[in-house]
């Protein structure tokens, strides 16, 4: 009786390793205890409840929010903008250029530095409004 044959690995596969698999599991559980610790002892920076009589100036969104809304002080219509980004890159591991690895290593590096244009941009948005928008959103050194 002879040896069964092997076949050859399939070309349109990545050889993956169980242990790669572990080492994300063990990071992810990390960062949740990491995150759950920080939640118990940093508290949440809530302001009081909404009153109508006594409106802050002023009116800041959530911190993670706002780059959108310094983005929309510029003008009205740069909302469209944050919406064409996001539908980019839901859309990004269907494109040809952002899916499979073809060996097309130039197109992969114009979308990680498009990826990090966009973070650094968000962050930049969000530095300034957080930190140099005064009274009437005008923008100031020390606010």
């Amino acid at each position: 009786m002879s040896a069964p044959e092997r076949e050859p690995p399939r070309s349109d596969y990545i050889p993956s390793s169980p242990l790669f698999f572990r080492l994300i599991r063990r990071s992810m559980t990390l960062f949740v205890a990491v995150v759950c610790v920080l939640a118990a002892f940093l508290p949440a920076p809530l302001q009081e409840p909404a009153d109508i009589g006594k409106v802050p100036n002023p009116a800041k969104s959530a911190w993670f929010l706002l780059w959108i809304q310094e983005l929309v002080s510029y003008g009205r219509n740069l909302i469209y903008v944050v919406v064409l980004v996001a539908v980019f890159f839901l859309l990004l591991p269907y494109t040809p250029w952002g899916g499979r690895d073809d060996g097309a290593e130039r197109s992969r590096w114009a979308v990680a530095a498009l990826s990090i244009a966009v973070f650094s941009s968000i962050v930049v948005l969000t530095v300034i409004a957080f930190l140099f928008r005064g009274r009437n959103w005008a923008l100031c050194i020390n606010p």
